[in-house]
């Protein structure tokens, strides 16, 4: 079985275009800004923005990709700013802006993009179909299983992503609790909770705490001291619904059942992407290189080993263009035909424009002016601690992908405990609904009827008791 990547998460109250101002214009020209916040312009610009993301709200219904109504709103959000600079006589303000945005997004995207080639790559050798079957083989009982795939969800998160894990233990609590719907509902809870919980503590685990390393608010082993917050945010409400599991133990697959197995390379492969991490993060540490360059340099340790597999499909020495001839039926078949690029054009690419447009139309907004008006009331009259809980709440309610950037780009003045919670809240506060995490809502769709908005809605109590612990912890440990 192969493990398709779901979309991200939509959000289903607009308050995006209140809460989420972004960048402010910073190119240490001060006459070239002007506050467009009372300008009909500006007025435009939000209400194009908050459009946009009615249209990623009703994905589904529609069946429009998200990516294109945000890449859309950017352009014209950017388009009307330039023409009231130039208009001022500001020619080339907004372009100088808009550069800014657009490097920040290059670097978040090379990164994401080889970290989704390598997950695509073991999911091509089948490294998670072979972690699948070894659960199912196993006989657990359904409470052992609830707690397996729920640890087994935190631990890898971290490396992979979140979406990706939530799938593959998905897929392990419908293959074994098809007879017990129960089971597979709870499950599918504690596998999102888990989830986000374990991606919260790693410069890996979520493109939230990617952007925070990235724009060096925090060095990358900082990130490593949520790991007790995010643990408890996981464990309180297991501990919780770890009583409304079925006792017993699911029957075994038939053993006469042929299940996939790993191909040849795919511990290779996983190697090889902790081999990048270490590269990305020491480029980044010693070499004061973006991030992005290490993961672009561990992308050719793949290529030079897809080239290997190609080279060496049938083992007998023959070239490329014979082996592919010969290839057959022989269990190293597919490697003649290895192709790296066929991961790269894999990728959720989707996600990535949307992530592009959500970065230049927040970008927009914030230039415009929004930015000093909510930081002033956020950060300023309520506090650090009031605003970055709330960011957590926020982020079960609308996509934390344009929350994060709001709260990076806003830059207030905060100290690394504040920062730290900030990452925290952003990456689990996604659980507190069904749709508050790419995690979720991919589970609602591999589990229609079983997991739903509702069965999530039931644990919500818990899960934000959990969210407290979390916070109460993170205080306790690292204030």
């Amino acid at each position: 079985m192969k493990f398709q990547k779901k979309n991200i998460l939509s959000s289903l109250f607009i308050l995006v275009g209140l809460f989420l101002p972004a960048l402010a214009f910073s190119s240490g020209n001060t006459e070239e800004y002007i506050d467009l916040t009372h300008h009909t312009v500006g007025y435009m610009a939000l209400i194009i923005f908050v459009l946009a993301y009615v249209l990623v709200i009703m994905e589904e219904q529609l069946h429009l990709r998200k990516s294109k109504p945000v890449l859309l709103a950017a352009g014209i959000i950017w388009v009307m700013i330039a023409w009231v600079y130039q208009e001022h006589g500001f020619t080339h303000a907004a372009e100088v802006a808009i550069r800014h945005n657009f490097l920040e997004y290059a670097e978040l995207f090379f990164f994401l993009l080889v970290a989704m080639t390598y997950i695509n790559a073991m999911i091509e050798r089948g490294v998670f179909d072979a972690l699948r079957n070894w659960l199912v083989q196993k006989g657990f009982s359904y409470r052992v299983l609830f707690w397996l795939t729920g640890i087994l969800a935190f631990f890898i998160s971290p490396i992979a992503d979140n979406l990706t894990t939530a799938l593959i233990m998905c897929t392990v609590v419908l293959t074994v609790g098809a007879d017990k719907p129960k089971f597979i509902a709870v499950s599918c809870v504690n596998i999102v909770v888990a989830a986000n919980a374990g991606g919260a503590f790693s410069p890996f685990g979520d493109i939230t705490t990617l952007m925070v390393w990235q724009k060096g608010i925090l060095p990358f082993f900082d990130f490593f001291q949520l790991f007790l917050p995010s643990a408890v945010n996981f464990l309180v409400p297991a501990a919780f619904m770890h009583f409304a599991i079925p006792q017993g133990s699911p029957t075994p697959p038939d053993g006469s059942e042929q299940l996939d197995g790993m191909k040849r390379g795919g511990l290779v492969i996983v190697g090889l992407f902790i081999l990048t991490i270490i590269t990305a993060v020491s480029f980044h540490n010693f070499v004061h290189l973006p991030p992005a360059i290490g993961m672009m340099t561990g992308l050719a340790y793949l290529k030079f080993f897809g080239y290997y597999l190609k080279k060496t499909a049938n083992g007998d020495g023959h070239n490329v263009a014979e082996t592919f001839q010969e290839a057959g039926k022989g269990k190293n078949a597919n490697d003649a035909a290895y192709d790296i690029f066929e991961k790269v054009a894999g990728a959720e690419w989707d996600t990535l424009f949307f992530f592009y447009g959500v970065i230049l139309a927040v970008g927009g907004l914030g230039f415009i002016g929004y930015l000093s008006v909510a930081s002033e009331f956020i950060y300023g009259e309520l506090g650090a601690t009031t605003a970055n809980v709330l960011v957590g709440v926020m982020s079960a309610i609308v996509d934390n992908i344009p929350v994060m950037f709001a709260v990076l780009t806003m830059n207030p003045e905060m100290s690394e405990v504040q920062w730290l919670l900030v990452t925290l809240t952003a990456g689990v506060g996604g659980s507190l609904l069904s749709i508050g995490s790419a995690a979720g809502v991919a589970l609602m769709g591999q589990a229609r009827g079983h997991y739903t908005f509702f069965s999530h809605l039931k644990w919500t109590p818990v899960i934000a008791l959990g969210y407290a612990a979390s916070i109460g912890v993170h205080f306790l440990v690292n204030g």
